[in-house]
């Protein structure tokens, strides 16, 4: 008996967003078919969490479809099939910030999501708290940003103090990087839950492309009434 998958074919239609697939979990054959389903149904497909090995095995299976224009994004760990669509000036603008080097591929994956949705993002490496010169050295080009995203591993602490510098929404997203008792992200997912800037948002530990959809809610919400960043934020008293 063949096993159907049951795709969310509606979701564009619905919330505006491609369907994402967790790859991490699944075998290269099902990614495989998932992406030919979807390349059927005229959708643009993103798989995310894929080792370089699963990649290139997915790649080796599709080998004979060169129309489904299957891409790996190595620095993601994700691959794409379908043209992404060209940067739409009107969607918004997006700053992906790392703490450091490490938290690469999680930032990446959160800009990646958002090409697949034509929003421009800009990433913004190595701006960690333990050398804030760095990070305040980008506050006046971060100021042109709709939204921002910050990837931070070890305490997580970069959202933070993001939150208390710029008036746009922050993400925060923890990233299991750390010694000890960093526990694999839970320290930094615990220090952003508990952070004391107001209205900071946090997602799931790793969790780029999740970050990337919060991201695009917001663009999309704000629509034509984006505020006026330049003027003073209210004080809560």
């Amino acid at each position: 008996m063949t096993r159907q998958h049951r795709l969310d074919l509606g979701r564009r239609r619905r919330l505006g967003m491609v369907e994402a697939i967790w790859g991490e979990h699944k075998s290269a054959e099902q990614i495989a078919a998932i992406l030919r389903e979807l390349h059927a149904a005229g959708e643009l497909a993103l798989a995310t969490r894929l080792a370089p090995g699963k990649a290139e095995a997915v790649a080796a299976s599709l080998d004979a479809h060169p129309e489904m224009e299957l891409r790996h994004h190595a620095e993601a760990r994700c691959l794409t099939a379908g043209r992404l669509p060209e940067p739409g000036p009107l969607e918004g603008r997006v700053a992906v910030l790392s703490g450091g080097t490490s938290d690469l591929p999680v930032a990446a994956e959160a800009r990646l999501a958002l090409a697949c949705h034509g929003v421009a993002a800009e990433l913004v490496l190595d701006v960690g708290v333990a050398g804030l010169h760095r990070l305040l050295d980008q506050l006046e080009a971060l100021r042109q940003a709709d939204v921002l995203i910050a990837c931070a591993g070890m305490e997580g602490a970069l959202p933070t103090v993001l939150a208390g510098l710029l008036p746009q929404p922050v993400i925060g997203v923890p990233v299991a990087v750390g010694y000890g008792v960093s526990a694999g992200g839970t320290a930094a997912l615990h220090g952003m839950l508990a952070s004391c800037a107001p209205g900071l948002m946090v997602v799931n530990i790793d969790n780029g492309y999740g970050a990337a959809m919060a991201a695009l809610r917001i663009l999309r919400g704000w629509g034509d009434g984006r505020s006026d960043r330049s003027a003073a934020p209210a004080q809560a008293v």
